[in-house]
């Protein structure tokens, strides 16, 4: 199954820069997803802490999940 369309919130982009992280290692930590806190109840969408593996770098992720549109919101990395 593939990912739906992947939206990235400045700040993502931002601490991907800063952290060295690409476009490939976050969607590898987003198939499959390992889900350390869910937050159902987050404004507009729901939100989870996602925890990856990219060789031997532990990587967190959060993200939204819109379902309406078919979308991963990633938050900050």
């Amino acid at each position: 199954m593939s990912l739906p369309r992947v939206v990235y919130r400045t700040h993502a982009i931002l601490r991907m820069f800063l952290r060295g992280v690409s476009e490939d290692d976050v969607r590898h930590v987003l198939e499959p997803v390992e889900v350390i806190e869910d937050y159902p109840d987050d404004t507009l969408y729901p939100r989870r802490l996602i925890l990856g593996w990219r060789a031997a770098r532990p990587l967190h992720v959060v993200a939204a999940f819109n379902k309406d549109e078919n979308e991963t919101i990633v938050i900050t990395v």
